[in-house]
């Protein structure tokens, strides 16, 4: 991991958040699957569109790995601070999810910051899941009796969200799959101070992450923060799966803590030695590789498979 991060402090690249957002975009895209394990051939893979809300078109790619109907279903969500990734930089992970489960992925293009500030994202995300919820059995022959939802680093503050969302509307979730998800509203805790300046997610991105985002008197709104949520009870089992040098480590672990104080069942899993974003990382780190299994045999529990 070391080796990898200096390569990757070498590289004739400015730093992204001194880019525009559509430039930072475009380089994240060019890169997102050079460490990455093989892309796995599935049996099905269709694109998909909704429409959300406020009338605009939300594409996302349907995943899994028979034809057979009936498969229960993960809706996924990417990370990237709200600002960067898409189905195409998490195609990959997901592919290799589906296939390692046994289960349908459903991936998400919600809409990204600056061009929609929050709570765009946290509303594709629930008309997403009530989509799913109410057309993923008639219109696509999947089993969503077993419905889960998960995300990695921003896509898991929204999972997160949605599992809290789910609970409230009455969509009965097996899982929610979250890997490092961010929770806080305030970047303060001791994890955010020992790895200001990296590996990887640096203060600066994250700052720049979230200046595209939400305007300073939002971020106390659970729908950004779930560690600000009243009461998570209730809510769908957990599996959490962090990376130990990462500034985002502390929160998970807090969030993972709410929701044991709340009764909800979780398996916290810490990664030890690797960055964040490591899961894309699978061709160099066995880490990476690791987790795809780990949550793989999550969704395997979870959905009874």
């Amino acid at each position: 991991m070391r080796l990898l991060v200096q390569r990757m402090a070498q590289a004739p690249y400015p730093p992204m958040h001194t880019q525009t957002p559509q430039q930072a975009r475009a380089a994240y895209e060019l890169g997102s699957s050079v460490l990455d394990v093989p892309k796995p051939d599935l049996a099905r893979v269709e694109d998909l569109r909704i429409t959300a809300r406020d009338g605009a078109v939300l594409p996302l790619r349907l995943y899994a790995p028979s034809a057979a109907a009936g498969l229960p279903v993960l809706l996924y969500f990417h990370g990237g601070g709200f600002t960067i990734g898409s189905i195409d930089s998490h195609d990959i992970f997901c592919r290799t999810l589906s296939q390692l489960s046994g289960a349908a992925i459903v991936s998400l293009d919600y809409r990204l910051a600056p061009e929609h500030r929050f709570p765009t994202a946290v509303h594709d995300s629930w008309d997403a899941l009530a989509w799913l919820s109410d057309e993923g059995g008639r219109g696509l022959g999947l089993d969503t009796a077993r419905l889960a939802v998960g995300g990695d680093s921003a896509g898991g503050t929204l999972a997160a969200v949605a599992a809290v969302h789910a609970r409230d509307q009455g969509i009965p979730l097996a899982l929610q799959l979250l890997i490092y998800p961010g929770t806080t509203d305030h970047q303060d805790t001791p994890s955010h101070a020992g790895f200001e300046h990296g590996p990887v997610l640096e203060k600066a991105l994250i700052d720049w992450f979230f200046a595209q985002y939400i305007d300073p008197e939002d971020r106390s709104d659970w729908r950004f923060a779930p560690l600000k949520s009243a009461d998570v009870d209730g809510v769908a089992a957990a599996w959490v799966g962090l990376a130990e040098c990462d500034p985002l480590v502390d929160e998970g672990v807090l969030y993972a803590d709410k929701l044991r104080a709340a009764g909800v069942p979780v398996d916290l899993e810490i990664y030890r030695g690797v960055v964040h974003g490591f899961i894309k990382m699978g061709r160099a780190i066995p880490e990476a590789r690791q987790l795809h299994q780990d949550a793989a045999r999550a969704l395997r529990q979870a959905f009874g498979l």
